[in-house]
């Protein structure tokens, strides 16, 4: 079985390097997109195992994302995690309502995102190589 691939949506270069350095001891292939336009190609593109899609992002916000990710037969299927900073009920009940698989909130840490990915994909930590220096 290959390496699960997860695609991150977001805008911003921080939230971008803590994904990254989250998965940096797993066995995973990351992808990474800018906005939601962006998100849609990558996507279409890499077909990942899941999606870690910002909420608020220029060009097309992740909410807009998510529907035509959804609306599309081949995409529908992969699983999306929503990250925002909105917790409120109306936001968290529209984007559940869309198929969002989960979501989680912002500030978060490295381990919030290893555990909500980690119950959609088996996340396999890689072998303890003897790195030359």
């Amino acid at each position: 079985m290959s390496s699960p691939k997860i695609l991150s949506v977001d805008d911003s270069r921080m939230i971008q390097a803590l994904i990254k350095k989250s998965f940096a001891d797993y066995d995973v292939q990351m992808v990474f997109a800018n906005n939601g336009a962006e998100g849609l190609d990558v996507a279409a593109k890499e077909m990942p195992d899941v999606i870690l899609l910002d909420i608020t992002m220029p060009v097309m916000d992740g909410v807009e994302c998510l529907g035509k990710l959804k609306a599309d037969p081949s995409l529908k299927d992969i699983p999306v995690i929503m990250l925002t900073a909105e917790t409120g009920k109306e936001n968290v009940l529209k984007i559940v309502k869309m198929g969002v698989r989960d979501y989680i909130v912002k500030p978060f840490t490295e381990a919030n995102v290893i555990e909500r990915v980690s119950r959609i994909v088996t996340l396999k930590q890689k072998a303890a190589t003897a790195r030359a220096h």
